[in-house]
């Protein structure tokens, strides 16, 4: 059967949402087993964007942990609930596993190594963003 897929924005940082998860069946896996082998990109190339970086830090701390944002985001969905707590807890520890593996990374090569600086370019398009917000207004 076809699933169309479907996607959800966190509100909590304000306007600029983002996509974060996609309908796709059973993509969550099991809670109790967490495939590291999906980590082996990440491993073998050591490097990710300083703006990921940071959300998922930010993701992995109060009020924005990211299983009660999850929580939160899927609590008005028609078939609540769409993920169990053990689910949730899964997704907790899971990131914690990716930004253990980026922790090892810098910790091989460097901060300035692994971390690719977007910020720069996310910078100037918050800044296109607000003067053309203030044109219109």
């Amino acid at each position: 059967a076809f699933q169309k897929p479907s996607h959800n924005t966190f509100e909590k940082f304000g306007n600029d949402t983002f996509l974060l998860h996609l309908d796709n069946g059973r993509g969550f896996g099991r809670h109790s087993h967490d495939e590291m082998s999906i980590l082996a990109p990440l491993q073998q190339c050591c490097s990710i964007k300083k703006s990921t970086f940071l959300r998922l830090q930010l993701l992995a701390t109060e009020p924005y942990r990211l299983s009660d944002v999850m929580r939160e985001a899927l609590a008005s969905d028609r078939l609540s609930p769409v993920l169990s707590e053990p689910h949730l807890e899964a997704l907790d520890r899971r990131l914690k596993r990716v930004l253990d593996m980026v922790r090892v990374c810098m910790a091989k090569g460097g901060q300035k190594e692994v971390l690719v600086d977007d910020m720069g370019k996310l910078k100037q398009a918050i800044w296109q963003r607000q003067e053309t917000r203030s044109k219109k207004a």
